[in-house]
């Protein structure tokens, strides 16, 4: 039994980038849909990484950032966690928009409910792929937004569920369209036994 991602083959990874790359494809047509314009996602990089290693992806943990976080339960329980750095979140209300880069200085009302309509699609669409692929169902909580610290986010998932695996699965998606250029990290947090049903689901499971 696969006790976390540290144990994934090359196989195993292969499938769950995959995944990402028709999650992705999917966000870009739905974020498409949102702002009335075209928005590129490149495929998407997916890696492993140990879980004290997440918020050095997003400049460390004393960098503020903007997490869209939410709780997914039904045939494997995980989590999932959307992070970008404020620079890179407030050029992304830009994009989506309509504006030129830096046209956004701080994260208004506005700014934030769009940043946790993306967190949304991402992580939707991501879950919606995985469905696909492996048949199971996967019900999100509503997503919960925050604006923090790194580090501080972190810690407040772990003291919430003390029993996440060492290592995560991160999809890192970047958006582009002309001079835009900007990346978000979707993490996935299973909790035990989740990442085995999910792999055996896929047929990567030996």
């Amino acid at each position: 039994m696969i006790q976390d991602f540290s144990d994934l083959t090359g196989l195993q990874i292969d499938a769950l980038k995959e995944v990402g790359n028709v999650g992705a494809g999917n966000a870009a047509t739905a974020l498409a849909t949102m702002t009335g314009a075209r928005v590129e996602m490149s495929v998407p990089q997916v890696g492993i990484v140990p879980f004290n290693k997440v918020a050095d992806m997003v400049g460390g943990a004393g960098n503020a950032v903007v997490g869209v976080y939410l709780m997914v339960t039904g045939s494997a329980t995980t989590n999932m966690l959307f992070l970008l750095s404020i620079d890179k979140a407030l050029l992304l209300v830009d994009l989506l928009m309509g504006q030129p880069p830096g046209y956004h200085k701080i994260l208004d009302e506005m700014s934030l409910s769009a940043i946790s309509e993306v967190g949304n699609i991402i992580t939707g669409t991501y879950l919606n792929a995985l469905a696909s692929f492996t048949g199971m169902q996967f019900v999100p909580t509503v997503p919960d937004l925050v604006v923090d610290m790194a580090g501080a986010i972190l810690d407040s998932i772990l003291a919430q569920f003390g029993e996440l695996g060492d290592h995560v699965l991160v999809v890192e998606n970047k958006f582009n369209r002309e001079e835009y250029d900007i990346i978000g990290h979707l993490f996935m947090l299973p909790e035990p036994g989740s990442l085995n049903k999910i792999l055996t689901a896929l047929g990567v499971i030996f």
